[in-house]
């Protein structure tokens, strides 16, 4: 029988991806100069022959001032239609999808976990946030201490500042469709801006950017608005939300924010969760040395935040869900699609080990038991033990998987299936 893996997804603008196969976002932290370079199209070649139904770069960040990493792409002055920023850009473009598979570019503003050094403001500049609500990761003296040296404390963003983000991601939208991307996501997830934005906990505005669930919104959807303006009707909008960080008192909050972006028309919501604070994305969630799984359901279905996933599928059958976080074995991604928790599985750290990844799930001779690619976690550093457990194993996966994707540019991947 056919995996339904092997199928095709159209969205919402028209875009069709010829399986549900996706190469999720990951941190490649390649770009030197924070832009596009060879060594980056380089791992993307690789990306571009692996048999993937869609490819989701990693983090675009519209305003080179603020940076998620020092090493992040990023745009650095407006965008005017300038055609050798186009060029640029389109060389990126053209290396992913140089065999077919349609990319998405993830577009990001990291708000107030803007590390000190990353980005052109200064190393005592302020981020820029929708309150001044500064980092925390632990109420011990230690805890306190890493979070002062790795973050200024945010500044409340003025009116005039939130129109200018606001329109740094349309423009940054709007050169990726000139440059013949196939869409953009919108990184709402993760403890960037726009969650921060969407959040509760670190959005305590009382104008029209705050106050309610709708009001927080607002930030969101009027990036969305304004992109749908300025781009074709077939360029792809998605958004990747978190799951993981409401708690039930909140839940409905999330689900009325969700509503309105799916009234307002999003192609694709790619659910995913966890911030700097608390990186249930990498398995590390806060307070715990690994992923403890919610339920044996959970467990046999491999994704880290599948019951969040059921629940928008029963109140939006209609939206186009990505599911990433934890998905390692062909059984496990057919499981999810069957039990209609997901139309598309988003692959992250599996990509960085062996790029043509679907090449092995969709292969029809390959058995479930060889079509699998398992993952230890990442070493922590000795000196580790004496850091916040959370920090220190999410930073070890993120540096050590940055480091497999840099081994595939250079053509030293080593991963070979068990055929």
């Amino acid at each position: 029988m056919p995996s339904p893996l092997a199928d095709p997804v159209k969205l919402p603008c028209g875009l069709v991806l010829p399986n549900r196969l996706s190469k999720a976002a990951m941190a490649e932290q390649m770009a030197k100069t924070n832009q596009p370079n060879d060594t980056l199209l380089d791992v993307y070649e690789k990306w571009s022959q692996g048999g993937w139904g869609s490819i989701l770069t990693g983090n675009v960040q519209v305003d080179v001032n603020h940076m998620g990493t020092p090493y992040d792409a990023a745009i650095h002055a407006e965008y005017t239609g300038d055609a050798a920023v186009i060029a640029q850009w389109k060389k990126y473009a053209s290396t992913c999808q140089k065999h077919g598979t349609p990319s998405i570019v993830q577009i990001c503003h990291p708000g107030r976990q803007s590390f000190r050094g990353a980005g052109k403001r200064g190393l005592f500049a302020a981020p820029i946030a929708p309150s001044a609500v500064p980092m925390n990761v632990g109420n011990g003296l230690l805890d306190r201490v890493i979070a002062a040296v790795a973050w200024t404390s945010p500044r409340e963003m003025t009116r005039g500042e939130i129109e200018t983000v606001i329109r740094q991601f349309v423009d940054t939208a709007r050169l990726m469709a000139d440059a013949g991307f196939s869409g953009v996501e919108l990184h709402g997830a993760h403890g960037y801006l726009l969650d921060q934005f969407l959040s509760s906990k670190t959005n305590l505005r009382t104008d029209e950017y705050g106050g309610t669930p709708a009001k927080r919104a607002r930030f969101v959807l009027d990036i969305l608005s304004e992109t749908r303006k300025v781009v074709p009707s077939t360029f792809a909008i998605g958004i990747k939300l978190n799951s993981a960080d409401h708690s039930s008192a909140t839940f409905e909050e999330t689900m009325t924010q969700l509503s309105l972006l799916v009234d307002a028309g999003i192609d694709f919501l790619e659910i995913s969760g966890g911030t700097y604070e608390d990186p249930k994305m990498m398995g590390y969630p806060k307070n715990s040395p690994s992923v403890q799984p919610k339920s044996e359901r959970t467990a046999a279905r491999e994704a880290f935040f599948l019951d969040f996933a059921h629940t928008v599928r029963e109140r939006h059958p209609g939206l186009v869900l990505m599911l990433t976080g934890g998905f390692r074995t062909r059984a496990g991604a057919e499981a999810a699609i069957r039990d209609g928790a997901c139309d598309l599985v988003g692959i992250g750290r599996p990509a960085a080990i062996e790029p043509k990844f679907p090449l092995v799930l969709l292969d029809e001779g390959v058995p479930d038991e060889q079509a699998v690619l398992l993952l230890e976690k990442a070493p922590v550093p000795w000196l580790g033990r004496w850091l916040p457990r959370n920090l220190v194993g999410a930073g070890a996966e993120t540096s050590y998987y940055a480091g497999q994707i840099l081994r595939l540019a250079k053509g030293l991947a080593t991963y070979a299936p068990a055929l």
